[in-house]
């Protein structure tokens, strides 16, 4: 497969202004509009590919809340950060942006009552807010475990 042809590249560039159309016009005045428009088309490519790929790990699954929390589990190791200051800052930060509307009269029309909640999980995660909660509760920021194992393998 190599690069897309003219009329491919053309073709998908008219199907994300349209689906990105609607966010930026037809909105409810409280709405507020994903902030994927900022990101580069490399970074929104990485997570429409994890979404995919949550989509696909979890389509037929009731239980996907139980596998992603035992993978925060398993980050937990490999991350050395604020205990205390912790658990509060971050379920103040998803709650205010959980909160957020994003409303899509298109997609609406679609599929009733969607609340885009991963899509709102993903701008938490590109935010400037959670930049600045890692410099302040995570220590050596830009250790790796695997080098700090190392060391005390020495």
């Amino acid at each position: 497969m190599g690069r897309p042809s003219f009329v491919q590249g053309t073709l998908f560039l008219s199907i994300a202004i349209a689906s990105v159309a609607p966010w930026g016009y037809a909105q409810r005045a409280e709405s507020t509009p994903p902030e994927a428009y900022k990101r580069t088309y490399a970074q929104n490519y990485k997570d429409m590919v994890l979404a995919t790929c949550l989509t696909n790990a979890y389509q037929s699954s009731l239980d996907a809340g139980k596998d992603i929390g035992s993978s925060v589990s398993a980050l937990r190791d490999w991350t050395y950060y604020d205990l205390e200051q912790h658990p509060a800052a971050v379920q103040s930060l998803i709650k205010r942006y959980l909160a957020r509307n994003y409303f899509n009269p298109l997609a609406e029309a679609e599929i009733k009552d969607v609340r885009f909640d991963f899509l709102k999980c993903l701008d938490l995660y590109h935010g400037e807010e959670l930049d600045s909660l890692a410099k302040a509760l995570v220590f050596d920021p830009d250790q790796t475990s695997q080098r700090a194992n190392a060391k005390r393998k020495e």
